[in-house]
């Protein structure tokens, strides 16, 4: 049996579908945030926080404090999700666009790339 819901289980993960959103990465320290785009949230906060981790994240100034208040000062928070599964590519870069300028108002928040 243990083949079998091995085969389910690889079964199941690769017909997960990606969820596109805004995120936000919060310090608690001080107070700032950083929102970004996603194509997959579920999976975004991995990726931050190895290059956080690793010291090569490209935004300077989220490294920086990062390094400053450490890991335990910071949250990650889906802000949006994007649920139309009928986008097209450009569409969804489109919308991710325009809602990142949204949050980033409405928060008062830098871009957390770049």
């Amino acid at each position: 049996m243990k083949g079998d819901r091995r085969k389910e289980i690889i079964r199941a993960w690769k017909e997960k579908k990606a969820s596109p959103g805004i995120y936000a990465l919060r310090c608690a320290a001080t107070g700032e945030v950083w929102v970004a785009p996603s194509r997959n949230l579920d999976a975004q906060q991995n990726g931050i926080w190895f290059t956080l981790r690793m010291g090569t994240h490209p935004n300077k100034v989220l490294q920086s404090v990062w390094n400053a208040q450490g890991e335990a000062s910071f949250a990650y928070e889906i802000v949006e999700r994007i649920e139309d599964e009928d986008l097209t590519g450009y569409l969804l870069d489109s919308i991710l666009k325009e809602r990142l300028q949204h949050w980033r108002a409405t928060l008062g928040a830098g871009l957390a790339v770049g």
